[in-house]
């Protein structure tokens, strides 16, 4: 190996969920590339989702190495009398009742815990990063967050040991789907922003998801380096999940969720759509598969549209069982909720749906990065949060295909080439090579 990278992430095997995949591909591609990483992640962190068969992409050569943190989950969890498992809260509580405790913790996390909960880890992973650094001879230090108080312990590393530092943003920090929902201060909110504004500009390079939030953050780093940020995109793993056409189920048509049906992401115009199908006995075959965690919101909503009685959830699976629902169904839903930086969310999600072969109804900015990735994909179609029409055309046209038959495609093993974890790797490391 030529080079070496430490690389810094929260969210690393045993936990599951979204939040692991992308570091956890790079750190299993890297070595092809001519960089080996080390990675530095918590003991046992505050996970809203584990799943231990992940840890399998880990090569056996690269060392992982694991720190005590300190997370005021246990104590939020004692406050408001709910599991530890329960108290652990990632993304939008949009529309969920809360008690007056629950208000008041959240509060203290807005305005105390900045700039998030994990902040906690900071003081171990930059002791631990420290004598790693001391010990090895390290090129780079890449960190990724959420949770954006990774990105200290790396630039307090690259302050004290002049190592080239590459910050990672698989979402943006201060103008995050659910930013709007934390009661800050506004001497908290000021504090904020400076973090954010210290990393971006401190970070040799920083990477992001999609063309749209490397402007924002670009804009945001103030300086006049177009190449200082870079997209990197998400992407899916050939050995998860091979990329080609596929037939579904043949005995329901299944409209598939896969992942958390976060509250904010209530795709309200689409369940109306499906309400009107009903209705007109146009889909008497339609099925709801919701395969992770689904917000009370959610379930109220399908409740409200008459739609219980065609849902089948099914809480949190292994990947590669999350695969298998994909590959079944009619349609694979695709709901972006409505924020000023909505424009650019590019899920990793996604990608693994393009790979599954299966077409995409996508509910979110219709002239997002989103929906130019499904028509250039020829993937399916993204349409906005209240397009009933569109929705309802979309499933009926689908529907009556599939009836006959002659169920359509999704995206083509040629058409999603490009988005494979290992190219997208590679496009990683060219970055770090620039760096160093």
């Amino acid at each position: 190996m030529d080079r070496r990278v430490l690389v810094l992430t929260y969210y690393f095997p045993p936990s599951g969920g979204p939040g692991v995949q992308r570091m956890l591909k790079f750190v299993k591609y890297l070595p092809d590339f001519g960089w080996m990483p080390s990675v530095l992640t918590v003991q046992d962190g505050a996970y809203p989702e584990r799943d231990p068969s992940l840890g399998d992409d880990v090569p056996s050569e690269v060392p992982v190495h694991r720190t005590a943190s300190w997370d005021p989950y246990q104590l939020y969890a004692r406050f408001t009398g709910q599991s530890d498992d329960d108290a652990v809260v990632q993304g939008s509580m949009e529309g969920q009742e809360s008690t007056w405790k629950e208000s008041l913790a959240r509060w203290v996390r807005a305005n105390v815990f900045l700039p998030d909960a994990r902040v906690g880890w900071v003081p171990f992973a930059t002791w631990s990063g420290r004598q790693l650094l001391a010990d090895g001879d390290y090129d780079a230090i890449l960190t990724t967050g959420p949770p954006h108080s990774t990105h200290l312990a790396g630039a307090l590393l690259q302050y004290l040991t002049g190592t080239p530092w590459v910050a990672d943003f698989r979402d943006p920090w201060t103008d995050i789907n659910y930013y709007h929902e934390l009661p800050h201060t506004r001497p908290a909110r000021c504090l904020d922003t400076a973090l954010e504004r210290m990393v971006l500009r401190r970070a040799q390079t920083v990477t992001t998801v999609s063309p749209t939030w490397r402007d924002l953050l670009l804009e945001k780093r103030g300086q006049n380096d177009g190449e200082a940020v870079a997209v990197v995109q998400n992407g899916f793993d050939e050995e998860d999940i091979s990329p080609g056409q596929t037939e579904p189920a043949t005995d329901t048509f299944e409209v598939t969720h896969v992942g958390s049906l976060y509250a904010s992401r209530n795709p309200d115009g689409l369940w109306a759509a499906l309400r009107r199908l009903r209705e007109q006995n146009a889909v008497p075959k339609l099925r709801l598969r919701l395969v992770g965690s689904v917000a009370p919101n959610v379930t109220a909503s399908l409740r409200r549209f008459g739609l219980t009685d065609i849902t089948t959830t099914v809480s949190y699976v292994p990947h590669a069982t999350a695969v298998d629902y994909m590959r079944q169904a009619g349609l694979l839903l695709l709901s972006i909720e409505e924020f000023p930086a909505s424009e650019g969310m590019l899920t990793g999600k996604i990608y693994e749906y393009l790979a599954a072969g299966r077409p995409i109804l996508g509910v979110g900015n219709p002239d997002g990065d989103a929906a130019e990735l499904l028509r250039e994909t020829e993937g399916g179609r993204l349409f906005g949060w209240q397009d009933v029409d569109g929705c309802l055309a979309f499933v009926r046209q689908h529907h009556e295909s599939w009836t006959d038959g002659e169920a359509l495609s999704g995206a083509s093993a040629k058409q999603v080439r490009l988005y494979r974890r290992r190219s997208q790797t590679e496009d990683l490391t060219s970055i770090l090579e620039t760096v160093v």
